[in-house]
Parts: structure tokens; sequence; C-alpha cells
């Protein structure tokens, strides 16, 4: 409930503070009062879009404040937690904002800074606006489904559409990923195939390569150097021995004559042929350890080749050529597991698309029959209004799928039997849809979540009986809550709880715009002001003290 509007330095207003209370609060005064301005100033604070210019000519900036009280439970708590706000202290909510002359708007919430987005979130916990060319309120089709749903309280049937709707959209996305990945996977089967295939026909072990590299480069040295030493084992073996022993023979035969001793000689030769003899062994061995057979060598550099052109082929290094097919073979198991998948998540699927149906055809089906019901209170209140030949239908139309149902929901009207039924803002003159509005309000009543509601000249156009009426069903919505409506009406201003003369007056060649509270004598005057006008007459002021006795 609005408790406060404080307004400083807007438009033609330089200070006005306004103490509203529960009930029908009504506002009157002549036109071009400023009474529109009350209503762009509580807009203003409460972050609506207005008018461009609101600074007072002359003033550095304008500022707003308003304060609310917020019972516990009222939607304006989440939306504090949720904007990560400090919640309101013993029920108290103040909003103020300023506006420069330049321009600049800064806002705060229990002097807390925040965002006009902010303010338009808890705005519409806040206020409910209704009047002849408001798009916020019940003119706006895009509200008219969940008013509906709130009139019909079919909050546990749209509770288990939107559950069902999340478990289809999960669903959904399990069936796409699966799909999208098998059909990567399908794209690139035949080349996963012929390389796992190719691997394992290979078989290639981590640190192979390097082994068989240095296997290669052994036998590689062995045959370069193998010919060098068989020609020398040759020499050693037939020349140098041959010729040591011919030497020796021949030695030993002289030994006998007198020439001079050859011991030496011979002992000498003797070691000589002993070293020789060593060698020929040592030649031998080394022989023995190069001996290798070419086709050894041949296989070695085969295996070595297509190891290192695989590694080449993939990208990889060659020790990887085992991880990498293992790799291939998870993509392929992944390809072969794949249709079992997709089919088991296709099955949960339809599942989900056959629970999502249910529960958003039960949801349809509540809402065409509590809209019958919706159309019949309304026409029922079209009645005192003086409107009996109206009709009043609500019209369903079927929308995208989505987590509140499938239908699309709009109030129609026509204001005589057989014409064309249209929109509310599209069909109605002024008097009509303001009376269309009010009957339509008066129906969903108790579903506001605690709001004000305000209505901006919502009997223009009605007079005598079905002023009263409209007055009476504004006085209805009011108990128990608040109402705040800006009148012409003196049966209306008649049934207000409170009472406010919105009037302009000049101050030192200024023109500034005041609200005053009224008491009953004051009230009196008003009233008979807006029976006969400026010239007020006994006959006024007696149907105004009637009004206010009725």
């Amino acid at each position: 409930m609005l408790r406060t509007l404080d307004i400083r330095d807007l438009l033609i207003i330089d200070h006005l503070e306004l103490n509203f209370q529960a009930g029908l609060n009504v506002l009157t005064g002549e036109t071009g009062a400023g009474k529109s301005i009350l209503l762009d100033s509580l807009g203003f604070v409460l972050g609506w879009r207005g008018r461009a210019e609101l600074v007072r000519r002359g003033a550095a900036q304008g500022e707003v404040v308003a304060e609310f009280d917020l019972p516990d439970g009222h939607p304006a708590h989440a939306v504090l937690s949720e904007a990560g706000l400090p919640p309101s202290e013993d029920g108290a909510l103040i909003l103020r904002r300023v506006n420069t002359a330049e321009g600049r708007k800064t806002a705060w919430v229990n002097d807390r800074r925040c965002s006009g987005e902010v303010l338009r979130a808890l705005s519409a916990t806040l206020v409910e606006l209704h009047g002849q060319h408001d798009d916020r309120g019940l003119l706006n089709p895009r509200s008219h489904r969940a008013m509906l749903d709130q009139y019909a309280n079919l909050g546990d049937l749209l509770a288990t559409v939107r559950q069902t709707w999340t478990g289809l959209a999960g669903s959904r996305k399990a069936v796409n990923a699966t799909r999208t990945a098998l059909d990567a996977v399908r794209a690139e089967e035949e080349f996963l195939r012929h390389a796992v295939a190719e691997l394992d026909q290979l078989n290639p072990a981590p640190g192979e390569d390097a082994e068989l590299d240095v296997r290669r480069r052994m036998m590689q040295g062995a045959e370069r150097i193998r010919g060098d030493v068989e020609r020398a084992q040759r020499l050693l073996n037939d020349g140098a021995e041959g010729a040591m022993i011919e030497a020796q023979r021949w030695l030993e035969a002289a030994e006998g004559s007198d020439a001079a001793s050859l011991d030496a000689p011979l002992a000498a030769l003797s070691r000589a042929m002993l070293e020789l003899g060593e060698a020929q062994d040592g030649v031998g061995r080394v022989l023995d350890h190069l001996e290798f057979n070419p086709f050894d060598l041949e296989q070695c550099e085969e295996r070595l080749f297509a190891i290192r052109a695989l590694a080449r082929k993939h990208d990889v290094l060659a020790d990887d050529l085992g991880s990498y097919a293992e790799t291939l073979r998870v993509k392929l198991a992944a390809l072969d597991a794949g249709d079992r998948q997709l089919a088991e998540q296709e099955a949960a699927l339809a599942a989900a698309q056959a629970a999502y149906n249910t529960a958003a055809t039960a949801l349809s089906a509540g809402r065409r029959q509590k809209a019958a019901a919706l159309d019949q209170a309304v026409m029922a209140e079209l009645a005192p209004l003086k409107m009996e030949r109206a009709v009043f239908e609500t019209t369903f139309e079927t929308a995208e799928p989505g987590p509140e149902g499938q239908d699309a929901v709009s109030f129609t009207v026509a204001t005589n039997p057989g014409a064309p039924a249209g929109p509310l803002n599209k069909i109605a003159s002024g008097g009509e849809l303001s009376r269309f509005l009010l009957a339509l309000k008066v129906c969903l009543h108790g579903e506001d979540g605690g709001q004000t509601l305000i209505f901006d000249e919502i009997d223009r156009g009605v007079g005598g009986a079905t002023a009263d009426a409209v007055g009476r069903r504004l006085s209805a919505l009011a108990e128990g809550g608040q109402v705040l409506v800006v009148t012409h009406s003196p049966q209306v201003a008649a049934l207000g709880a409170y009472h406010w003369r919105v009037q302009k007056q000049v101050v030192n060649e200024v023109t500034l715009s005041t609200v005053v509270p009224l008491d009953r004598d004051e009230r009196i005057t008003e009233i008979a002001r807006m029976v006969s006008g400026d010239t007020i007459t006994d006959e006024a002021r007696a149907a105004a003290r009637s009004l206010l006795v009725g």
C-alpha cells in the first residue's frame, strides 16, 4: 500500500507531500489543475517511461520519494532479494528517484542505489495503473493469459506444465547432442575403421621407434666395416702367417752353420707368431660379432619406416600411436553403441512429450472452462454499468508450446450484439472502455497480490446511475486494500473514503500545483462544483450532501 508521496520541483510542483490511506482515495480538480502530474510523478519514482523533461524550471533537480507498506509475503520482498537489496525494516519500502536539470536520473531503494530496471520490477508488484491509454494493465494482451490463470486458480496445473516442459527441453537437448555426435562420427566412420585396422595390424609399441633406429644403425655400421676386417683376416691368415713360417724354417736350417748365432731372431720370430695368433683370434671374434642376416636389416627398416609413416599420417609422435589407436577405438565404440543410446533417449523424449502434452491439454481445458465463468462474470458486471447489450469473450488461439502451455489468450469485446468482436482498446469507445476495464477488474479482484490500484479517469464519459455504479465498484475494490482514482464524476468522488482536491495557484507570477485534503464541508463544496460548475448553487450543495449521505 502507498503511504506517502513526496514530490519536489517537478513540472509545476514545488513541494507536495501526500499521505494516502487504505480504502478508496479520490483526487478531483479542474481540468489542467495538475492531476496527471501526480501520476507522472508516481510513475517517475517507479521507473516508468514518461515525460522527458520533468524538472521544474529554475530548479537544479527534481525528486520524488514514495513510501510503501510491505506485509509479509508481499512479492516485492522477492524482487529485493533477487536484486541483492536489503529487506525492508518494519515493513516499510522507500523509493527515491532524482532527475537533474541535465537529464541524469538516479534511484535509491531503502537508501541503496539501484537501477531503473529494479524500480520497474518493484513497481509491477506495488502498483497497477488502469486508464484509457494504459498499456501495462488490462489492455495489454500479453498479460491476459496470466490474469485468466490467476482467476481460475490454475497454479498447480501451470506448475505441472512448467515442470514437464523443463523435462521435455532436457530430453530434446540430450537427443540433439547425441545425434550431433553420431553424425560427426558417422562422417568419419570409414576413416576410423581403416585407421584402427591399420594401427592394429602394425601394433607399434611405445619406445619401439627408438629401438629399431639403434638396431638399424648398428647393422648399417657392421655392413660397412665387415669387408675391411675380412681382408685383414685374409692377409693375417695367408700372407703374414705363411711368410713367418717360411722364415722360421729357413732360420732354423741356418742355425747350425758358422754364421753368427740366430737365437735372438728366432726367439723374436716365435714371439711374433704368438702375437699373430692372438690378432687372428681377435679378428675372428670381431667378424663373428659383425655377422648378421641382410634380411634382418631389410625387415628392421621396413617396420621403422612403417611406424614413422603412420606417425606422420596421423600427425602424432611415434610413441603415441598406441594411445591414438585407443582414441579411435573409443570413437568407434561410441558409434556402435550410439544407436542404442539414441533409441533410449528418443523413447525418453517421446515420454516427456507425452507428459507435456497431457499437462498442457489439462491446463488448456481448465483455462477454457474457467474462461466461460469469467465471461459470464464480466457480463453480469456490465449490466449495472449500462452495457447490458455488450459482449465480453475470452478467446483462444493455439500458440507455440512453451512453459506456460500452448494457448494464446486474449480478451475481446463487442459493444452490441452482432457487432464484430475485437481487442478491448480497438473496439470500445472511451467511456465503454473504462467500464469494460472496471468490470473485468472487479471480476479479477483478489488476484492483485497486495498492489495499489490506480484508476485514471476511468469514469470518463459516464454519469448518473452509471457513474454511481462505477463508484460503488471502485469502493468495493478498495475494501481490504487501496484504490486511488482520478475522477471528474461527483458520484465517484462522493464514495471516496478520502478526498483530495488538485488546484493551481499563482505565486509570484509562477503557476504552481497544490493538493489539498478535504474535510466534509470542503468535500460538499468540491462535489457541488463538480455538479454545477464554477457557479455553486444551493441546489448543487444539496445534491452534494445527498451524494455523500447516499
